[in-house]
């Protein structure tokens, strides 16, 4: 190993400037739990001199009993022309009990003089005052150099100077700061080595991705000699965002070979991202690297038939080593080893030369030409695979539905009505139902009549509903694509249905959604007159 590098998380305060993302103190709590099991070794909290809420946080998350990691609290330089003791930011980090202080002074001259509007002689007595006021009380102070790379490229002298007093103050920790996100790794990696050699102190790095950099930027200070990195899951942060420690772990233990997390926690990466962005409300990219949905996802029939033969063709990690997984896409572009794939991963019986493989290859190509896409929607990918062998059991057969949409000036809003008729077995089943729109009146009606035969239907839930335009050209008269996501109690199921009609879209998809669902589960052959409910006719 290369040695060891120290993280430090500030999800939950530099992260929450990101537009967009707001944390409760319960969230906050929940998301510091998650990153002390990831392994993270410190865990910035927020400023406890901005507001109550972060009060609350520092309050509160000592009951945790966290294991690994340190909880920070943040705060800047004391006032200009003030002493420490009586600077209130400087006493909030106190009175916060955390056992180590992150505070930022100015690096930069331009902005002493322009945003501070003091001397530079004053800034350096700033940083010197605050760091050793936090140092006589006993806590581990990590002092942010705000601006480093910029104040170094106008006065590297005097940026120096700023660093040489925090450490003179005692900082146990000098982290410079790519505040405005716009230095270049060749830039990073010559000033970080020109620091180590003038200070003698422990350096960080914190960078911000205007430039798309974040990351890039953090690897290239530790490998000029940085030993602690900032940044955020999955990079949340003001502006463009901070560096995204999602990537930046992986890449320094997997890739250049530094001590960071254990391989456990490692794993545990790729869920600890996805829980972080369900809890910050945040839809996670799917091409997010190392641990997106499509990280690890091929399409290709040429990298489809070559990861058959070894992942490494087509992946540069194991997936699993960051807790995800593989995953093959069956689209326009498939060939045989992407159907075939999919066939295994079902334990169906196909030959990859069959006629029933070479047909489903077919069909699958016609519906995406008609805009169906089905690397969103395993699941009807998987009833259409089953229709193509064989496999698939007709549990119901749909044979009209109608939807009532009625505004009345004596009921308030819209009342949605849904008839649904359909075939089980040999009787025809009528149910009517209403609900708060024409898909959730449609599910309640279908969902009324299958619950009588597969008591399992009432375990399963829509939990997500999305709408795409496909051709956006033909303005109202345009086709939309329907995805639907399904849950029960174990698992989740995505289905897609395609129509000019958005109803009917979203009809073939909730049929398939229901179909999907009652794969293997038993039908109850209850007597027709225990279901007053529905309407029968036995043939």
């Amino acid at each position: 190993m290369s040695g060891r590098v120290y993280i430090f998380d500030t999800t939950l305060r530099d992260g929450t400037q990101g537009e967009g993302i707001s944390l409760s103190v319960e969230d906050k709590l929940k998301i510091a739990q998650k990153l002390d099991e990831l392994g993270v070794d410190y865990i910035e909290g927020g400023w406890p001199g901005s507001n109550n809420k972060d009060i609350e946080f520092f309050e509160r998350v000592k009951s945790l009993n966290l294991k690994h990691a340190k909880i920070s609290a943040f705060g800047s330089t004391r006032r200009k022309g003030a002493k420490p003791e009586e600077d209130a930011n400087l006493n909030k980090i106190l009175e916060s009990g955390v056992q180590v202080a992150s505070i930022f002074g100015k690096s930069w001259d331009f902005h002493v003089t322009k945003a501070l509007e003091t001397t530079l002689e004053e800034n350096l007595a700033m940083i010197y005052d605050s760091v050793r006021y936090l140092k006589d009380h006993d806590l581990e102070v990590i002092y942010d150099a705000e601006h480093f790379f910029d104040g170094y490229k106008s006065n590297p002298e005097y940026a120096l100077a700023t660093l040489e007093k925090a450490h003179a103050a005692g900082a146990d920790w000098i982290v410079l700061c790519d505040t405005n996100g716009g230095t270049l790794p060749d830039e990073i990696k010559e000033i970080v080595s020109t620091v180590c050699e003038r200070i003698p102190a422990k350096i960080g790095i914190h960078a911000h991705n205007d430039c798309e950099l974040g990351v890039a930027n953090s690897l290239a200070a530790v490998q000029a000699g940085a030993r602690q990195v900032q940044g955020t899951i999955n990079g949340y942060g003001e502006r463009c965002g901070n560096a995204n420690l999602v990537s930046v772990i992986p890449n320094l233990q997997l890739k250049m070979g530094y001590e960071v997390i254990s391989a456990d926690q490692l794993r545990s990466l790729t869920a600890v991202a996805r829980y972080i962005s369900e809890i910050a409300n945040v839809s996670m990219p799917i091409n997010q690297p190392f641990v997106g949905t499509a990280a690890f996802a091929h399409k290709g029939g040429i990298h489809v038939s070559a990861i058959r033969k070894h992942p490494r063709t087509y992946e540069h990690i194991e997936p699993g080593l960051v807790g995800n997984k593989q995953r093959v896409l069956v689209s326009e572009l498939a060939g045989q080893s992407n159907v075939l794939f999919k066939v295994q991963e079902l334990n169906l019986d196909i030959p990859l030369d069959s006629e029933a493989a070479r047909a489903a290859i077919q069909r699958i190509k016609a519906l995406e030409h008609e805009g169906y896409q089905f690397e969103g929607a395993d699941a009807s990918l998987e009833l259409l695979l089953r229709e193509a062998t064989g496999n698939l059991e007709e549990i119901f057969t749909v044979e009209s539905f109608k939807i009532i949409v009625e505004h009345s000036s004596d009921r308030s809003g819209v009342v949605t009505e849904a008839l649904v008729k359909i075939k089980i077995g040999d009787e025809i089943v009528f149910t009517v139902a209403e609900g708060n729109g024409p898909v959730n009146a449609l599910d309640n009606a279908l969902r009324k009549a299958l619950e009588q035969y597969y008591p399992a239907i009432k375990d399963m839930h829509l939990a997500d509903y999305k709408v795409r335009v496909i051709d956006e050209k033909n303005a109202t008269a345009a086709k939309v694509r329907v995805l639907i996501e399904s849950s029960d109690l174990t698992h989740s199921w995505s289905t897609v249905g395609v129509s000019p009609n958005v109803i009917e879209a979203s009809w073939q998809a909730l049929v398939d959604s229901m179909r999907y669902a009652l794969i293997g589960k038993e039908r109850i052959k209850t007597p027709s007159s225990t279901r007053p409910q529905l309407g029968i006719i036995n043939h």
